[in-house]
């Protein structure tokens, strides 16, 4: 996947929704981001790619303020501050190209290669269009091929940081989850299996039944793994122990 193509696209589709305005305003409150506006929303999202992009470009070894991110506030006018948010987009990716894609930087999970934070942002955007698209109630969706790499690029981070500062996993021992999408063309990028590993969560693209299974379309099940949509209010079926999947949710991150 070309994700430095992907983020672009997915940064203009987010801009769209701003761009139309449709009967929302600044203040209009983001339900599935509680406390927050869209105002705050699309500030979060332009200057944390500045923000990302800073790091990689200074090759960074450790986290950077907020407060100290360069051009990290939308101008006042509309049209500026869509410019300003693309640029922020491109800023990333030309301080990828310029950087080098693998070299090491800091990140929240340790060092990883520059390019590690297009992936991110191109996953993070997605899921706060979403949340735009909730907000103003637009049509959400993503190519299964990106909701699918999201759904991966969720659990990898889960594995890192799962049972971090004693916090419980997110399956307990013996439990398995199973994501099944069925979208055509994914192939074995449209199934992970979820377990328990000597003490970490662990997973792979198998093929299996689990504890707890969901199947349906790759961009329902990210939403229903990043608790942006109910399951109830999708067409995602459920198999085996609910239990599983609620504690599942219960100790998982947003």
């Amino acid at each position: 996947m070309d994700y430095a193509a992907a983020f672009l696209d997915e940064n203009r589709a987010f801009a769209e929704l701003f761009r139309d305005g449709r009967d929302a305003d600044d203040v209009t409150p983001v339900p599935t981001c509680p406390g927050w506006t869209l105002k705050q929303l699309f500030r979060h999202v332009g200057r944390g790619q500045r923000w990302a992009a800073q790091i990689v470009r200074d090759k960074l070894d450790h986290p950077l303020d907020f407060r100290a991110v360069e051009d990290g506030k939308p101008p006042p006018d509309s049209a500026e501050a869509i410019s300003w948010l693309q640029g922020g987009a491109r800023c990333l990716v030309d301080a990828v190209e310029l950087t080098g894609a693998q070299t090491p930087v800091w990140t929240f999970l340790g060092p990883r290669p520059a390019n590690w934070w297009v992936r991110r942002w191109l996953h993070e955007i997605a899921v706060h269009r979403a949340d735009a698209a909730i907000a103003v109630g637009a049509e959400f969706r993503l190519p299964p091929e990106i909701a699918a790499d999201g759904i991966t690029e969720f659990l990898e981070r889960i594995a890192v940081r799962a049972g971090a500062d004693d916090a419980e996993l997110p399956l307990d021992d013996g439990r398995t989850l199973h994501l099944h999408a069925t979208d055509a063309g994914l192939g074995e990028a449209g199934e992970w299996t979820v377990a328990v590993e000597d003490g970490r969560i662990g997973w792979s693209h198998q093929h299996g039944t689990g504890t707890v299974a969901l199947r349906g379309g790759a961009t329902e099940l990210l939403l229903v793994m990043v608790r942006r949509v109910p399951l109830a209010d999708t067409g995602i079926e459920l198999f085996g122990d609910e239990a599983v999947w609620r504690n599942w949710l219960d100790r998982t991150p947003l």
